[in-house]
């Protein structure tokens, strides 16, 4: 008997059983991995998460920590949420300058320092930092070995907000779309699964959500209330953006509804949730996993687009938009667009990539195409 090139012939030994084959998901990896620039988006994005996590350790002006009055304190988590900075500071009237502030006032103290030492809030004053020039403002604040990416009109450093400001792009983009994807893989499956009047009923509510533009809700809603934060885009981003991710479910739900393995679990006496849960949900995430990919890039876009008008994070907090909107009344001052708008770009078509490479690889016909 013959064996086909490439395959592994059957063992009859009892004591060497044939190879297990792959599963699905990890089929689905394997074929992502041969796509080379989805590969490389994907490598961009997870550094960026890094820089993102670990932002107050690469720029900052507060210690990663220090012993204080023989006590450690992590005073950079402030970054991350004010109420982190230990009030023990504010009581010794440290004001957020602490080099000299923790050698004058406990000799024996230490600290280890970020990797830059710039503020995303303020400008870094003259010997600040010994040695160290004030941050320029204006037009002088031109790139430089102390502000690698320049300073805006205020003198704040645009390489510390872009650092700090890389955790509201990724938290936007992550969080409305994971508020999408709750709704729409509940949505589309209750929607596939039931059909009938639920179908019908699902379906109307899913048109109707398309036809509201999530650019103008979010503009709506900002002249209602007095005070937004970038939590309440993010509600809404969620709350507009399942339309697609519930259309893909319901349809992958209809196809798998029919199948002998969902037949047969009706049959055992499987409930409904357990059938949508256990069986037929884990072979519709696949294909799902692609419009999740391309929601994240439109949501970092939307909030960018909102923040150049001037309706995004509420300031001081950082954002790519925000600094872009600052070079617009500024456009001598192209480090503010620059860099910004490069961030921007590369990280939508980073999603993008990879959203293609997961759309080609859970795509058997895609796949055949290119041979």
């Amino acid at each position: 008997m013959t064996t086909p090139i490439g395959k592994t012939p059957p063992s009859n030994d009892v004591g060497n059983p044939a190879p297990r084959s792959r599963g699905y998901f990890a089929e689905v990896w394997r074929q992502f991995r041969r796509r080379k620039l989805s590969l490389a988006a994907l490598g961009f994005v997870l550094t960026l998460t890094a820089v993102a996590l670990f932002s107050p350790a690469i720029v900052g002006t507060k210690p990663i920590v220090c012993k204080y009055q023989g006590r450690l304190y992590f005073p950079a988590m402030g970054y991350f949420y004010d109420k982190w900075e230990n009030p023990v500071f504010m009581r010794d009237k440290f004001r957020r300058i602490y080099p000299k502030n923790l050698a004058s006032k406990d000799p024996k103290s230490w600290a280890v320092w970020p990797l830059v030492y710039q503020d995303p809030y303020r400008r870094v004053r003259e010997n600040e930092w010994e040695g160290r020039p004030a941050n320029p403002s204006g037009d002088q604040g031109v790139p430089s070995q102390f502000n690698l990416f320049g300073t805006n009109q205020s003198g704040v450093d645009v390489f510390a907000q872009m650092v700090h400001g890389t955790r509201v792009a990724l938290l936007v983009g992550v969080f409305s779309t994971g508020i999408s994807a709750l709704i729409g893989i509940t949505i589309g499956s209750l929607a596939g699964y039931f059909r009938g009047w639920v179908d019908v009923v699902l379906s109307r509510l899913t048109e109707v959500v398309m036809s509201v533009p999530a650019l103008v809700l979010i503009l709506a809603l900002i002249s209602i209330f007095e005070k937004t934060s970038i939590w309440h885009v993010m509600a809404v981003l969620g709350a507009t953006g399942w339309t697609g991710i519930a259309r893909l479910t319901r349809g992958e739900f209809l196809r798998l509804r029919e199948m002998e393995f969902v037949i047969g679990a009706q049959a055992m006496g499987a409930g409904w949730m357990r059938i949508i849960f256990s069986h037929v949900l884990p072979n519709a995430l696949a294909p799902v996993l692609v419009p999740v990919s391309f929601g994240i890039a439109s949501a970092i876009l939307v909030e960018s687009a909102l923040s150049f008008l001037g309706f995004g994070s509420p300031p001081p907090n950082p954002s790519w938009g925000a600094v872009l909107n600052n070079g617009r009344s500024n456009l001598q001052m192209w480090w503010l667009v620059v860099f910004p708008g490069t961030a921007i770009f590369l990280t939508v078509l980073a999603y993008n990539l990879i959203g293609e490479g997961l759309q080609e690889a859970t795509d058997p016909r895609l796949r055949n195409n290119e041979k």
